[in-house]
């Protein structure tokens, strides 16, 4: 059954991988060996199989989990990097992957085409916690201390001149300093720029609001650099555990009409598998306890700014932080 689901693990994934033997070599580089501080071995003869996104923060996570599960004593499996969320999500529906982690607001939206808002990250986490073990018999742990949300950033220097914190703030400004940097997806998505403008009481195209020639759309990594510089727009759309968000020193404005859905780091596990090896609980809470927005930034910027490998990033902090030696 292991070897079969394997096959059809590397099948999945052989757009974007190197296949070794019918064991899956992740884009980013397998993870590295350690022990726990004991040696205490709680998932001795546990195999695991550890799915990720490909981008950099799944990877990330899907790196501390394999290592720190590994050191506890489980085989595992590193199925890390798989292109696209569909591709790893498909995997632990189809029971080719055990452990993922994913964001309540991906679930909710994407996974389950819920359109009503939840501002409260706790509510949000029950709500797809409950639906998901009743369709898909996945158990969502409690999420961990991050959200990785959209949110609108300025440069300190702006954020000081303007004297904003807020988007209310934004939304008290003169027009003509209402001026935003966005990527077409957002610009164009159902939860995204133009209705968070609506809810602001500064609607798109309206003299009074935010006039067309106010919008800059560009590529997304663009949206970074011009904020930080100022120009052309005060305000740009970003993610609030991206690494560039303290890289370039950018002020994270607060969502204080609470439209953004939260996006909450959360471990998922195939029910299977967590009632076999209930420890799984404890393990990735210790991990989960630990993750901040400030931490994640940390972290995606060794990797996407310093150059360093997603692997040696996970192994680096969970030796930082005692849980391995």
């Amino acid at each position: 059954m292991r070897t079969a689901r394997l096959r059809l693990a590397c099948v999945l994934t052989a757009a974007a991988a190197l296949l070794a033997g019918c064991g899956l070599v992740s884009s980013s580089g397998t993870f590295h060996d350690a022990s726990l501080p004991g040696g205490e071995k709680p998932l001795d003869g546990a195999a695991l199989v550890v799915t990720s996104k490909s981008f950099t923060e799944g990877v990330l996570l899907g790196k501390i989990t394999a290592t720190y599960l590994a050191a506890a004593g489980a085989s595992v499996t590193d199925l890390t990097g798989a292109p696209g969320s569909a591709s790893s999500r498909q995997a632990q529906l189809n029971g080719d992957a055990d452990i993922l982690w994913e964001y309540t607001g991906t679930g909710w939206v994407t996974y389950h085409g819920q359109t009503e808002v939840i501002s409260d990250p706790q509510e949000l986490w029950q709500r797809v916690h409950d639906v998901e073990k009743t369709d898909h018999d996945l158990e969502w742990l409690p999420p961990a201390n991050f959200n990785d949300t959209y949110a609108f950033g300025a440069s300190t220097p702006t954020a000081e001149r303007l004297n904003v914190r807020t988007l209310s703030q934004v939304a008290a400004l003169p027009v003509a300093d209402r001026t935003f940097c966005v990527d077409d997806e957002f610009f164009s998505r159902s939860d995204g720029f133009l209705p968070m403008l609506q809810k602001y009481g500064i609607p798109y195209n309206d003299p009074a609001g935010v006039p067309a020639g106010n919008v800059t759309r560009m590529d997304a990594g663009v949206v970074y650099t011009a904020t930080a510089k100022g120009e052309p727009c005060n305000f740009g759309m970003i993610y609030t555990t991206d690494g560039r968000v303290k890289n370039l020193n950018l002020v994270v404005l607060a969502d204080d009409r609470e439209f953004f859905l939260p996006y909450s780091g959360t471990a998922v596990v195939r029910g299977e598998i967590i009632d076999r090896y209930p420890q799984l609980r404890g393990l990735l809470g210790t991990i989960s306890e630990r993750l901040t927005d400030d931490l994640m930034q940390e972290l995606n910027g060794r990797v996407d700014i310093d150059g360093e490998d997603p692997s040696d990033v996970a192994y680096d902090w969970l030796r930082a932080e005692g849980l391995i030696t």
